[in-house]
C-alpha cells in the first residue's frame, strides 16, 4: 500500500479535506446546486480531487484518513440539508401544496446531483472502507440522511399536498402529474429498499382520503341517480383510479385503491341499486337493457359474493314471466277454452321464453355458472307447474308430435332441428320425465305404425337428443321400435312375393311388433271379414315357418285399410282403420243395422264400438246414416248405408278418435314402484344399514327420471320390509338394515 502521496510527501487531513475537498468539490457543488446551474467537473479537476481521496485512503496509519473521510461526507450532507435544503421547504410551507412539491422536487433532485458526485469522488473509500466494515454505503448513507432532516420533517405537509391534487383530478381539474409521479418516487426511494415508506405515509393516507371522498360521492349519486346512471360514473370512476396508479402511483396501490373504490360506492349500496324502483335489476330484465345489465353484471362480478343478491333476483324475475306464460293458459281455460293436450301456442311461449334468457344468461352474464343456475330452477319451478288436466309433460311431447308428424307445423329441415332442440331444453327441467317419454313412445308409435312421420331423420334425430340428455336406458324402447319397422320392410318384400302366390283379391300386409318395445294395445277378438281371416292364415304359416319360437297377437286396432266404397254412381276410396273397414263392410247390400246388431255381429263392446259408429256418422264425412240424427252414440241407434253421400275428393280419410289412451298411468306408476325398489335395495346392498332420512336422501339422488315424494319412499320401503328385503333396527326404529 502506497503511504504517501506523488510527491512523497503525507496528506494532513485538514489539508487534503479542506483544500482539495472541501474548497474543490464540496463549495462547488452547493453553489452551483444552489444557483440552479448544471453541475459538471472538467476531468482534471475531477481526477485531482479523486486523487486526493485515494491518496489520503491509502496512508499508512495513523495518516489513514478513510474514517474521518467517511464521517465527515456525512456530516457535510447533513449540515446542507439541515442549513440550506430545510428551511427553504420550511419557506414555501403555507403557500400552497404545488409550490411545496415543487420546491421538494426540486430540493430532492439536487440531492440526488450531490450524492452521486460525492459517490464518484469518494469510490475508493466506498469500494474498500465501506465494505471491509460493513457499513452503509455512501449512495445509502446519503439517502438516508435526507429521510432524517428532510423528508421525517416534510412528509405530513407533502402527503396533503398530494392528496389535494388528486381530490382535483378527480373533479375534472388538469394536475401536474409528472410533479405527483416524482415526489411519489422520493416516497418509494425512502423505503431503502422496500415500500414501507411509500405504504405507510403516502398510500395508506390515500386510502383514507379515497374512502372519504368516495363516500361523499355515493350519497349525492345514490340520491339521484337512476341504477344505469349511477352505474356509469361508478364504472368511468374505476377506470380512472386504474390510470391514476399507472400515470404516477406505485403498481402495489392498484388492488388497495380498487377494493376501497368498490366498497364505498358498491358494495355499501349494492342493495339500493339492484332493488332501486324504475331502474334496478328487475327493471332492466322487464326493458331488455343488455347493456346496463351487463354492466351490472361487470361491476358486481368485482365484489365478493357480489352475483348471488343479482342471481336470485334474475331467477325470481324468469320464474315471474313464466307463470304469467302459466297463467295465461289458466285464463284461457277459465274463458271456457276447451282443455285439449295439445296447446302448441302455450309450449312456444315458454321455448320463446328460454331461448330469450338462454341468450341473456350467455351474452350478458357471461354464461356465469351463478345465472345459468338460476335460469335452471326458475325453469324447473315453470316447467313443472302443471295447469288444466293435461300435464306439461303431455303438452310437450304433442308439441313434438306436431312438429314430427306429417300434416303438422309447416317447418324446414333447419326449423325442425332447432324446434327439437328447444324442446329437448325444456325437457332438460322437467322432473317426470318417466312419463314424457311414454307418452312420445305412445305418440311416436301411432306416427310409424300410421304412417304419419314427416321424416324418420328427424324421428332419429329426437331419438338421439334425448339419449344424450337421459341415456341409453331411456330412448331402448324408441330406437327399438324404429328398429322393427326397419327389419319390417326387409321382410315385406319376402311376404308379398309369397301372397302373389296365393291370388288373394286383398292387397294385404302385416308389420309384426316386438312386444317389449311398443306400448300395450286393446287387441279386441273381432269378427273379420273371411277375406281378411285367409290372409292372416297365410302370414302365420308364413311367419311360424320363418321364426318358430315367436308368438304372434293381432291387434287389429292399430291396422289400416283402404275400402273401395260406392254411393250411387259414384266411387271413392276411403282411408279407415281396420276396425272402421270391418264395420263398413258389414253394412254392403244396403243393410240397416242397430248398435246391439253390431254389437252380436262383430264381437265388439260398447267402449270400442260407439268411437267407430262416431267417425263413420257423426264426423266430417257421413258414410253411414244415424237413427235419429245426433252428436251422441246411443244403444237404440240404428244404422245404415248413406246413399246421398258425395265428396268432391275421390280419396277420402276418415279419423277416428283413439281408443287408447295417451299413456297408460298406471303403467308408469308401476314402473315408478319398481325403479324406487330398485333403488332401495340397490344402497342398503352397498351400505348394509341407513338412517331413514339418509335413505330417503340417496334415493332421491339416484333417481334420474322423476322426483317422487318422499311418502311414495316410505311406502316402498315398508313393502321392502314386508318382504323381507330388509328390516327396522331393534335399537332404533328409525334405521333399517339390509336382509341378505
Amino acid at each position: 500500500m502506497s503511504s504517501s502521496n506523488a510527491n512523497g510527501n503525507i496528506i494532513q487531513l485538514e489539508d487534503g479535506w479542506n483544500n482539495v475537498i472541501k474548497k474543490g468539490a464540496i463549495d462547488v457543488l452547493e453553489a452551483t446546486l444552489d444557483d440552479g446551474f448544471d453541475t459538471s467537473f472538467v476531468p482534471a479537476e475531477y481526477i485531482r480531487i479523486y486523487t486526493t481521496c485515494y491518496d489520503m485512503c491509502t496512508q499508512r496509519s495513523p495518516y489513514n484518513w478513510s474514517r474521518d473521510l467517511y464521517q465527515r461526507h456525512g456530516e457535510t450532507i447533513e449540515q446542507y440539508l439541515r442549513t440550506t435544503v430545510l428551511p427553504a421547504l420550511e419557506n414555501k410551507t403555507g403557500q400552497g401544496g404545488t409550490i411545496l412539491l415543487n420546491e421538494l422536487k426540486h430540493r430532492w433532485s439536487n440531492h440526488q446531483i450531490m450524492n452521486k458526485w460525492l459517490k464518484k469522488f469518494f469510490t475508493y473509500l466506498d469500494r474498500y472502507y465501506v465494505k471491509h466494515h460493513s457499513l452503509p454505503t455512501l449512495e445509502q448513507a446519503g439517502l438516508s440522511h435526507f429521510k432524517t432532516e428532510i423528508y421525517m420533517h416534510v412528509k405530513d405537509n407533502s402527503t396533503s399536498a398530494i392528496i389535494s391534487l388528486i381530490d382535483e383530478e378527480r373533479e375534472g381539474e388538469i394536475i401536474e402529474k409528472t410533479l405527483v409521479k416524482s415526489i411519489v418516487e422520493l416516497y418509494e426511494s425512502m423505503g431503502m429498499g422496500d415500500l414501507n415508506s411509500y405504504t405507510n405515509d403516502l398510500e395508506q393516507p390515500l386510502l383514507d382520503a379515497t374512502r372519504s371522498y368516495y363516500g361523499r360521492k355515493r350519497e349525492d349519486w345514490i340520491a339521484k341517480d337512476s341504477t344505469p346512471d349511477y352505474l356509469i360514473k361508478v364504472e368511468k370512476a374505476l377506470n380512472e383510479e386504474k390510470v391514476r396508479v399507472v400515470e404516477y402511483l406505485n403498481p402495489a396501490s392498484e388492488p388497495k385503491l380498487r377494493r376501497v373504490v368498490e366498497d364505498e360506492i358498491l358494495q355499501k349500496v349494492q342493495m339500493n341499486l339492484l332493488e332501486k324502483e324504475g331502474s334496478g335489476c328487475r327493471v332492466l330484465l322487464a326493458n331488455d337493457k343488455s347493456e346496463d345489465l351487463q354492466r351490472m353484471f361487470q361491476l358486481f362480478s368485482r365484489l365478493e359474493n357480489g352475483l348471488q343478491p343479482m342471481a336470485t333476483i334474475v331467477e325470481n324475475f324468469i320464474t315471474a314471466q313464466g307463470n304469467a306464460c302459466i297463467d295465461k293458459r289458466q285464463a284461457r281455460l277459465d274463458s271456457g277454452e276447451k282443455d285439449k293436450n295439445d296447446d302448441p301456442e302455450f309450449v312456444k311461449s315458454l321455448i320463446d321464453l328460454h331461448e330469450k334468457y338462454l341468450g341473456v344468461i350467455r351474452e350478458v352474464f357471461a354464461s356465469h355458472h351463478l345465472f345459468q343456475k338460476a335460469l335452471k330452477n326458475s325453469f324447473e319451478e315453470i316447467i313443472n307447474n302443471d295447469v288444466g288436466q293435461f300435464s306439461n309433460a303431455e303438452l310437450m311431447s304433442t308439441f313434438c308430435d306436431r312438429v314430427l308428424k306429417s300434416g303438422g307445423e309447416k317447418l324446414s329441415e333447419t326449423e325442425v332441428e332447432q324446434s327439437l332442440d328447444r324442446i329437448v331444453q325444456l325437457f332438460s327441467f322437467l322432473t317426470d320425465k318417466d312419463l314424457f317419454a311414454e307418452i312420445y313412445r305412445n305418440q311416436l308409435a301411432k306416427r310409424l305404425l300410421n304412417q304419419r312421420s314427416a321424416s324418420d331423420d328427424a324421428e332419429k334425430l329426437m331419438i338421439a337428443k334425448l339419449k344424450v340428455q337421459c341415456g341409453t336406458q331411456f330412448t331402448s324402447k324408441m330406437e327399438g321400435m324404429l328398429n322393427d319397422l326397419a327389419v319390417g320392410s326387409d321382410q315385406k318384400s319376402e311376404f308379398d312375393a309369397r301372397m302373389s302366390q296365393q291370388g288373394s283379391s286383398l292387397s294385404f300386409g302385416v308389420q309384426v311388433l316386438t312386444t317389449g318395445f311398443w306400448p300395450s294395445y286393446k287387441a279386441p277378438e273381432v269378427a273379420l271379414p273371411t277375406q281378411m281371416t285367409e290372409c292372416m292364415e297365410v302370414f302365420k304359416e308364413w311367419h311360424d315357418n320363418k321364426h318358430q319360437k315367436r308368438k304372434l297377437t293381432w291387434v287389429h286396432s292399430l291396422g289400416n285399410a283402404t275400402v273401395r266404397a260406392t254411393f250411387g254412381k259414384k266411387s271413392y276410396d276411403l282411408q279407415v282403420t281396420t276396425l272402421q273397414a270391418v264395420v263398413l263392410n258389414a253394412f254392403n247390400e244396403g243393410k240397416t243395422l242397430g248398435l246391439e246388431d253390431l254389437k252380436k255381429t262383430l264381437n265388439l263392446d260398447d267402449q270400442t264400438l260407439k268411437p267407430l259408429m262416431h267417425s263413420l256418422s257423426c264426423g266430417k264425412h257421413k258414410v253411414l246414416l244415424k237413427s235419429p240424427a245426433s252428436n251422441k252414440i246411443n244403444s237404440t241407434d240404428t244404422f245404415t248405408s248413406n246413399a246421398k253421400f258425395t265428396c268432391n275428393m275421390r280419396k277420402i280419410r276418415i279419423p277416428m278418435a283413439s281408443i287408447e289412451a295417451s299413456h297408460n298411468k298406471n303403467r308408469v306408476e308401476e314402473d315408478r314402484s319398481i325403479a324406487i325398489e330398485a333403488a332401495i335395495v340397490r344402497i342398503m346392498k352397498a351400505r348394509k344399514t341407513l338412517k331413514h332420512q339418509q335413505l330417503i336422501a340417496e334415493v332421491l339422488s339416484q333417481l334420474a327420471f322423476f322426483k317422487p315424494q318422499p311418502r311414495v319412499i316410505k311406502k316402498r320401503i315398508e313393502a321392502l320390509i314386508d318382504r323381507e328385503y330388509l328390516e327396522r333396527s331393534s335399537e332404533d326404529q328409525q334405521q333399517y338394515n339390509y336382509l341378505a
